[in-house]
């Protein structure tokens, strides 16, 4: 029997283990999913939103047994807890808005004697694909509003985290949530694959690499072409569909990143530096909108860096399971490794590294690694081009706003960017012009469930959280109803 196993960062141990789905047990899910949706979507969302909020207090309640199980699966020091500060306040907020945010749109335009209005219909059954990075923030973005909307849900969590799929299916089991409106499966990549390709998943939300997006994109589609199909003849449609995608599923993928900080002139350096380097390296730097690189006004940029070394040296990197542990292992050693590359070749290419802390166990090959910070750094250098996903960052100085904002541009990825400065309409003038979902001001490294969370180029595309949100987990509906004859 095959089986996915998981493999702790922390000592190199099977952590846990547990056998695939057979294709049965993978059909009777499906299965069970389409048959319980009908029932749920009628389900009023007061009701929805009981049991989602039921649920998250389920989980808080496995806290003790969570938060180290967190560490052992992917790393992150004990010390910070498990991620259910912002799990509740995503939950809450999309339960709260919920109810306004899916309900019917009139026609702008009223016309006597007819009803017109858009309603929102559930999709279906909706697949999500988490990521092991922040492993129960990332899929409570989509699973807490895809039921909200009337939708089904099967949970695939990634092989590092393989415990978290799990701890989500005993809460919502716990709160008894109706059968087959929310299931928790273990695929390997091939099933995964064939499942999204077979036509039964009605929208599936991926959060993770490129490649794997592609992966999936391929699987469910094959190009990141968004189609618009009126079909005035099915057969066209599909059609075209099929050369370019092969299922009428809808896609949300949250991919690649390499966000940028630009630190202006009248940035309070203190605030800037303390807020950029938790923001780079928080998580081992294994954040979605982790700071990968950061530009400095040159009238600053001696003070800034100056800083953000000393800053950096005071973190303790050890084992997650020690309280004193203020940086972890990374999930896998592959990942170190690419981190270490990235530095080896910045260094022959001019590079300098100004930390160099030594860590036991940090060679080749182990997840082990100490932060850096590099300056004399370029965009022909991997480091401040290819996404790291690591504790490493590349600072550069920047002689005003244009040389700024290209760099800054100068990717193939955009979902977040962080400028620091007093002047919000500078501030604002600026993030304008920045190709990125989102654009912060004096923070960084966060997501605020009331805006919407969606990159551009590479990084993706489709919609997370806020009230649109809502509408990437429904469809429209038209109703044009003559009230009298």
């Amino acid at each position: 029997m095959e089986t996915v196993k998981l493999k702790s960062p922390i000592d190199g141990s099977i952590y846990a283990e547990r056998p695939i789905a057979t294709d049965q047990a993978i059909n009777a899910a499906v299965e069970r999913a389409k048959a319980a949706q009908e029932k749920w979507a009628l389900t009023p969302i007061v009701e929805r939103g009981k049991f989602m909020l039921a649920m998250l207090e389920a989980l808080v309640a496995m806290t003790d047994e969570i938060v180290p199980e967190i560490a052992w699966q992917m790393g992150r020091p004990v010390r910070y807890g498990g991620e259910f500060g912002g799990v509740r306040e995503r939950t809450n907020y999309m339960v709260e808005i919920a109810e306004a945010a899916l309900k019917s749109v009139p026609a702008s335009n009223p016309k006597d004697g007819f009803r017109r209005y858009v309603k929102k219909d559930p999709l279906g059954v909706v697949m999500v694909i988490a990521p092991w990075n922040y492993p129960y923030l990332t899929a409570v973005n989509t699973i807490v509003p895809a039921l909200m909307a009337g939708n089904t849900v099967i949970l695939k969590h990634a092989a590092q985290t393989l415990l978290v799929g799990e701890r989500f299916q005993q809460a919502f089991d716990k709160v008894g949530l109706p059968k087959g409106v929310f299931q928790n499966v273990v695929l390997n990549h091939a099933q995964t694959e064939k499942l999204l390709g077979s036509g039964k998943i009605d929208h599936v939300n991926f959060t993770g690499s490129v490649g794997g997006g592609r992966a999936i994109e391929k699987a469910a589609a094959g190009t990141f072409m968004t189609l618009g199909l009126e079909l005035g003849g099915v057969g066209g449609g599909r059609a075209i569909e099929k050369a370019a995608a092969g299922t009428f599923m809808t896609l949300g993928l949250e991919l690649g990143g390499k966000d940028p900080a630009y630190v202006l002139p009248d940035a309070k350096l203190d605030h800037a530096v303390a807020n950029l380097v938790d923001g780079a390296f928080y998580n081992s730097g294994q954040c979605c909108c982790g700071i990968e690189r950061v530009y400095v006004h040159e009238k600053v940029y001696d003070q800034f860096v100056e800083g953000f070394i000393a800053e950096t040296k005071n973190y303790v990197v050890g084992n997650p399971l020690e309280q004193e542990t203020t940086m972890g292992p990374m999930a896998q050693a592959r990942f170190a490794d690419l981190i270490r590359e990235q530095k080896a070749e910045a260094l022959r290419k001019g590079a300098i590294a100004h930390i160099n802390m030594k860590v036991a166990n940090d060679k080749a090959g182990s997840p082990y690694l100490a932060p850096e910070v590099l300056t004399g750094v370029d965009h022909q250098m991997s480091v401040m081009r290819e996404e790291s996903f690591g504790p490493i960052v590349g600072i550069m100085k920047v002689r005003n706003d244009e040389e700024a904002i290209a760099l800054m541009n100068d990717s193939p990825y955009g979902l977040t960017a962080s400028i620091w400065t007093g002047d919000i309409e500078h501030a604002v003038a600026i993030g304008d012009r920045v190709e990125t979902g989102t654009v912060f001001m004096n923070r960084c490294d966060y997501l605020d469930p009331a805006l919407v969370w969606t990159g551009v180029k590479d990084t993706g595309k489709g919609v997370a959280l806020s009230a649109l949100g809502y509408d990437n987990l429904t469809r429209p509906k038209s109703f044009h109803l003559r009230e009298a004859i």
